[in-house]
């Protein structure tokens, strides 16, 4: 299967299948000496999960990332300190599939011959043949997206280092839309809200904070481990602290469920989405992503323009459209309006708009980058829809018997975080080597 590699510098591979044994993100040119641990790893994977809230499927896979290669067993010589440090060779994450049993997998064989509309089954199908891994969606499923979600978090720690800030929240769910907002208040909220899921989730409490798995174990010790914790999924996610939705805004100022960075319209969001979805159908809505922090320059003309590269995320599942600052609202302005004029303040070019969302002929202008995506509802819904049998072409009706999610939108934003954050920092990695040539010649 091609199309599944990322990246000139930075480069990410991706694998696997929603019910096959796990899936896998192979990351290749992070520099040596970077510690990262599965603990990290996973406090971003945990925003991404199914099972963890009202609005997401209820599958409860735990999305536990086991670091497999590209880290340092023990010191390089004695008294190095580089023992569980990059070492500059191919990072490789598994994360294994704990809760895929033959009850789910005998529902999506019952359904295999008639296509879900919507999803990618009748065109995997003509495409791949009956070998075609349609069980849960196979790599066309959300589960891929764990693997943009692994690689990407690693690739923010990088750009925090370089001062740069990735992060995303929903803006729009189920039609009701969050006002305008400052970037550095929706950042704080952003990390409140992360860290609340961290400090709430019982995965990451039981598991890593209590050191039930710990960097010092071995590849086959770790998983002695999940073979124990796949029998005990329900037993550690009863452990989750009871805690109501007003006592979350008072510690940590932010919605229980949805990160958008302001509750009240949080809550409209939520309830809007559950009356959608008593009716057996879903919601879409629109995702946020800002990067702070970029310098001015990234990029390249033409093919390798930087909005035309973080438009790739048209490749995560539900994502139907992106628009770079004011994006398809340029339509009604004129040029005066939409043109982001400067000027010099203090020794540094002020820009007085973003219409642009900070991207210009390709390239980053310093200001903040603005992306927005358009995520379509969930597909798998409850009502019936007219199919097609797949082998004979019979016309048929079908309604969904699998697990399924209300809505994608609140899954969606760590994997578009996560997958700018790629995107950045290969953009990133190409500029500084590009300055640094050209500065022998000035």
């Amino acid at each position: 299967m091609l199309g599944c590699h990322f990246g000139k510098l930075f480069q990410v591979t991706v694998a696997g299948g929603s019910y096959q044994d796990g899936m896998t993100a192979v990351v290749q040119g992070l520099p040596p000496a970077m510690a990262i641990t599965e603990q990290e790893i996973y406090g971003d994977l945990l925003l991404r999960k199914p099972g963890a809230d009202e609005l997401s499927s209820p599958r409860k896979e735990p999305d536990l990332p086991v670091i497999y290669t590209g880290i340092n067993a023990a010191d390089t010589v004695e008294g190095a300190k580089n023992k569980g440090l990059t070492n500059g060779t191919p990072l490789t994450i598994l994360i294994p599939n704990l809760d895929r049993h033959f009850t789910h997998i005998k529902q999506y064989q019952d359904t295999n011959r008639t296509p879900r509309p919507g999803h990618a089954s009748y065109a995997s199908f003509i495409k791949y043949g009956p070998a075609d891994d349609a069980i849960g969606a196979g790599f066309f499923s959300g589960r891929y997206s764990s693997t943009i979600v692994a690689a990407g978090s690693v690739a923010k720690k990088v750009l925090q280092k370089c001062g740069i800030e990735v992060f995303s929240f929903v803006r729009e769910l189920a039609s009701i839309r969050c006002g305008q907002i400052d970037s550095f208040k929706a950042l704080k909220y952003t990390q409140n809200y992360k860290k609340m899921r961290r400090d709430l989730d019982p995965f990451y409490q039981e598991i890593y904070v209590k050191g039930r798995i710990t960097p010092e174990m071995r590849f086959l010790e770790k998983m002695a481990v999940f073979a124990e914790i796949e029998q005990e999924i329900d037993k550690i996610r009863d452990k989750a602290p009871k805690i109501t939705a007003a006592e979350i805004e008072k510690k940590y100022g932010v919605h229980h469920i949805l990160n958008c960075p302001d509750v009240e319209t949080a809550e409209q969001m939520v309830n809007a989405c559950n009356r959608i979805s008593a009716s057996g159908d879903s919601a879409g809505g629109v995702v946020e992503v800002i990067v702070k922090g970029a310098p001015v320059g990234l990029g390249e003309p033409i093919f390798d323009k930087l909005d035309a590269q973080l438009g790739q995320m048209l490749g995560i599942g539900a994502v139907k459209g992106i628009e770079i600052g004011a994006g398809f609202a340029v339509k009604d302005m004129t040029g005066s309006k939409s043109n982001d004029q400067m000027h010099a303040e203090k020794g540094k070019v002020v820009f007085d708009s973003n219409n642009a969302g900070g991207i210009t002929g390709g390239l980053s202008t310093g200001q903040d980058i603005i992306i927005r995506l358009a995520v379509k509802p969930t597909p798998t819904i409850d009502k019936q829809q007219r199919t097609v049998d797949k082998y004979t072409l019979e016309n048929k009706t079908l309604a969904a018997i699998t697990r399924r999610d209300p809505t994608i939108v609140a899954r969606i934003w760590p994997v578009a975080e996560n997958y700018t954050a790629i995107i950045i920092l290969d953009n990133l990695m190409a500029h500084c080597g590009y300055q640094e040539i050209k500065k022998k010649f000035e």
